[in-house]
């Protein structure tokens, strides 16, 4: 029978040093940008510094709710209507480059509804499935039922359109449903059946299309579909053993794009180095290590489900991330998690974490 125990000191500090260690790079990697676009070197850092502090509130506070709140249909079918009419409402409003992924509220404050998307697919998921470990074997109505909501939500936000997100959903869907007992075929027929829409989003969209041929060859078009990749190759490969040094960075000013939020980690790997980044990877895996540990320790299959996805969506998020810098996988728009410039990312991040750590005072 599981018993009361503090917090899980290693996650929640953890989690604290990734937020700083975020703020710091972030500043780093805005402030000559910031001073001459906004007139302030700290315009970008003091909002996600408002958002950090925000974030670190809402975990301190969830830590203290029993996660069995969320276990109610009371709490899913309004979170999952909300969590839909967000993500419907950002075609209602006008977005740039044909591109709908935020809700603005005046000149400054955006919110990003696909980030909610993630905590709330995880507690649906866990909610779902808990009751129904016996029933895996049953696709009519055990996984059909449970795929309808990842599919609603990712058909949504791949027409944002931001397929990024969309195959994290996709893939802690599929995580999810491992760990509730889904057999290995019903995978391997799910992976089969996503295949043809997953090409014709890659190959028959231009844009995409540019991007798979950049990535095959990075030297093919260096100054136009490839200009983000070779920039970010270059900002890792100049970052040597131990880094420029922090604030140091050439490739922030003005080349590098999105230096403080998709390519953040090619920033700490040139002012930091191969040491520093190395660190930021230790800091993920003892996270990775706490949050599944949580998991696996949960006696309640609700608890154990949620602790696994929440760990998984960091997890398979940081890991897109650092492998589009590295010219790992293809160029997709992925936050790192707690550390890139984005205020509804980490918000929505912490909130998570928070869930977890409530998780985490239950053991064995």
């Amino acid at each position: 029978m599981a018993k009361l125990v503090g917090v899980d000191k290693w996650l929640f500090f953890t989690t604290l040093l990734l937020v700083v260690v975020g703020l710091a790079m972030v500043f780093s990697a805005s402030a000559v940008v910031a001073q001459a676009r906004f007139h302030s070197e700290f315009a970008d850092v003091g909002r996600q510094a408002g958002w950090a502090l925000a974030g670190v509130l809402a975990m301190i506070a969830l830590m203290q709710v029993d996660y069995d709140v969320y276990k109610s249909p009371r709490f899913i079918y309004p979170a999952l209507c909300v969590t839909t009419l967000l993500l419907v409402l950002v075609f209602l409003i006008p977005g740039s480059h044909n591109v709908h992924r935020w809700i603005r509220f005046g000149g400054h404050f955006t919110f990003q509804p696909s980030e909610i998307a993630k905590p709330v697919l995880v507690l649906f998921l866990a909610w779902f499935l808990h009751t129904r470990l016996d029933a895996m074997r049953d696709w009519k109505h055990t996984l059909l039922r449970a795929a309808i909501v990842p599919v609603v939500f990712i058909l949504l936000i791949v027409k944002q359109p931001d397929l990024g997100t969309a195959l994290v959903l996709l893939g802690v869907t599929a995580m999810m449903l491992l760990l509730a007992g889904m057999q290995w075929k019903y995978l391997l027929f799910g992976a089969l059946a996503t295949v043809p829409p997953l090409a014709a989003l890659l190959f028959m969209v231009a844009w995409r299309r540019q991007r798979m041929l950049v990535f095959l060859n990075p030297e093919a078009d260096p100054q136009g579909a490839g200009f983000h990749i070779n920039q970010s190759l270059i900002a890792v490969g100049t970052g040597g053993l131990t880094g420029r040094g922090y604030m140091e960075g050439i490739q922030k000013l003005f080349f590098l794009p999105e230096a403080s939020t998709d390519f953040i980690f090619a920033n700490i790997a040139e002012e930091l180095g191969f040491i520093g980044s190395i660190l930021i990877l230790i800091l993920f895996v003892v996270l990775g290590v706490r949050g599944l540990r949580a998991a696996f320790r949960s006696q309640d299959p609700f608890a154990r489900l949620v602790a696994f996805g929440v760990t998984t969506t960091i997890l398979l998020q940081a890991f897109f991330n650092i492998s589009v810098v590295l010219s790992l996988v293809p160029t997709k728009g992925i936050p790192l998690p707690l550390i890139s410039s984005g205020g509804t990312s980490l918000f929505c991040t912490l909130c998570s974490v928070g869930i977890l750590l409530n998780i985490t005072k239950k053991a064995d």
